[in-house]
């Protein structure tokens, strides 16, 4: 399935967050990204600041996401984990934290995964552009018995 003009402009506004562990590495993925021509929405933080938190910068981010407003983020701390615990708390984010090809692209297909995850301390900026660019990259399949599973994902949430 082949994505329509619109859809293609919208995947192309993403959001990316972090807090000052993931600072300098979502930077680097934000300005590689904008060098594709991706419209990168920082949601912060905005300058080094040791003392910060990954939720205060993630969660604004994701619920763009889950509003859709945005179709997919990125989100950044030093192992990864944080960040993704405290995305999967917000209702139609379904984060991963990702450390390799594989799960990077059957995330997406398979999941409809929706923010990427990524541990700035536990992976180089090279493998993390890889990474991101992947998931970006790929589209959920739509077949029925993803659709299925998602289905009961969302039942969850709504107790």
């Amino acid at each position: 399935m082949k994505r329509s003009l619109v859809n293609r402009k919208f995947i192309r506004q993403i959001g990316i967050a972090s807090d000052h562990a993931g600072f300098d590495l979502k930077n680097y993925v934000k300005k590689k990204l904008a060098e594709k021509g991706y419209k990168v929405i920082d949601f912060g933080d905005i300058k080094l600041e040791p003392s910060d938190d990954y939720p205060d910068y993630v969660i604004p981010m994701v619920l763009s996401v889950a509003s859709k407003k945005l179709n997919k983020g990125i989100a950044i701390c030093g192992s990864g984990v944080g960040a993704c615990i405290a995305a999967n708390k917000v209702k139609g984010v379904r984060a991963c934290l990702i450390n390799e090809k594989f799960s990077a692209k059957q995330g997406v297909e398979d999941d409809d995964m929706n923010v990427i995850c990524l541990g700035a301390r536990v992976i180089t900026h090279a493998k993390a552009l890889k990474l991101v660019t992947i998931f970006l990259d790929a589209e959920f399949s739509s077949k029925a018995r993803h659709k299925r599973r998602i289905a009961k994902v969302k039942e969850l949430e709504k107790n």
